[in-house]
């Protein structure tokens, strides 16, 4: 067995100082990176806890009853998260996802959907609002979520064998209830619903050809994740990656795909569609995703910016470092300057970690540790 990495470091602490610049600009509905990537895509941790102890992000050994949680008062208010919502908004992010932890743990996270569902583009527009849930919770929730205004929901699901799904949750959940979950959001009408299944090799790779079977055709979109190196816990080991080329391989040698379009810029999944007799994508048959950070980065077109549960903004999932927004929020910063603080830590933005990766230690991102992601979001 692996050896688990404990983290030594809490990184939830490392902030680096976000700074209203002297002349501030006001903002322009376009912000762009060094390399050219601009800002469309905002994820928002609304909780550092979960019901689930997956091995790959919250492993028991380190996330048992005597881990320090994020004491309420640290979190940010749903007034809070709106307000900064709207700012990244007015910067050009058309998309937001809420995340955790778990995000349907946090009490009345209907009231924030609601609010954040008032918020309007840069061109007037709503904006694409989902969640990402492990759908322990989402059989009792899918109806209140899309009355608030939930537009989408992606399910984590890593396997259709009960006692596979058990073991891979940590806490002996069925998985009869995620599925039962994932009816109730088609049944609610929250469209797009997608299901993320992270493969380890030689734990749950034998699910791949049933979970693509079971979706095949139920609207419903199943998603392949690489197992990847994020923080510091979960032991990751490179021989445990099934390459997203290879998993292709096997899902063709039994069901014909064949090769989609990116649906959107900055899109992270590779996209598969189910062909009929005639070798065309049929769409009533539906289609899979790979997202394969690990074998084939999509740095160059990374959009995504992460708010945590308390207030920091990190700008890659692999990140060992936030900006503090939480300071300004309570610190009486104006709209105006808060705006300003952002746009100068995106526009200087160089991240590339899954680029970079087989040139840095398997365990830390140049030497610092990187932050959970339970902590971030996924």
């Amino acid at each position: 067995m692996a050896e688990r990495v404990i983290p030594l470091v809490d990184q939830r602490h490392a902030d680096l100082v976000a700074q209203v610049p002297l002349h501030p600009s006001p903002a322009t509905g376009l912000l762009v990176d060094t390399r050219g990537r601009p800002l469309r895509d905002l994820r928002i941790s609304v909780t550092d806890r979960c019901n689930f102890r997956c091995n790959y992000c919250m492993p028991k050994e380190v996330f048992d009853k005597d881990y320090p949680y994020l004491p309420h008062s640290a979190l940010l208010s749903f007034e809070e998260i709106t307000r900064l919502a709207s700012l990244f908004l007015a910067h050009g992010v058309r998309k937001i996802r809420l995340t955790g932890g778990e995000p349907l743990l946090r009490k009345n996270i209907e009231e924030l959907i609601a609010q954040l569902a008032q918020l309007r583009t840069v061109d007037g527009k709503a904006p694409d609002l989902t969640l990402t849930t492990n759908g322990s919770l989402l059989a009792r929730k899918a109806r209140s979520l899309k009355e608030a205004g939930l537009n989408r929901v992606t399910v984590s699901l890593d396997g259709l064998d009960d006692a596979v799904f058990r073991r891979m949750n940590d806490v002996d959940f069925p998985v009869a209830d995620v599925l039962a979950g994932i009816e109730a959001a088609h049944t609610a009408g929250l469209s797009h619903i997608k299901v993320n299944m992270v493969v380890k090799r030689g734990t749950n790779d034998h699910e791949i050809l049933p979970m693509a079977r079971h979706f095949r055709g139920t609207g419903t979109t199943l998603r392949f994740i690489e197992y990847m190196d994020v923080g510091a816990t979960n032991g990751w080991r490179m021989d445990e990656v099934l390459p997203s080329a290879e998993l292709i391989q096997r899902l063709r040698a039994e069901l014909p795909l064949v090769p989609l379009e990116p649906s959107s810029p900055g899109e992270t999944a590779e996209r598969w569609g189910y062909a009929d007799a005639s070798g065309q994508h049929d769409p009533a048959l539906g289609e899979v995703g790979v997202i394969s950070s690990v074998t084939q980065a999509f740095c160059h077109d990374c959009n995504r910016a992460r708010l945590s549960t308390e207030g920091k903004l990190y700008l890659c999932l692999f990140a060992s470092q936030g900006y503090d927004l939480r300071s300004l929020l309570r610190g009486g910063a104006s709209d105006a300057d808060i705006a300003a603080a952002i746009a100068p830590i995106w526009q200087q933005r160089t991240d590339r970690y899954s680029e970079l990766r087989s040139t840095l230690p398997a365990d830390n991102t140049q030497g610092a540790r990187r932050v959970e992601m339970s902590y971030i979001g996924g």
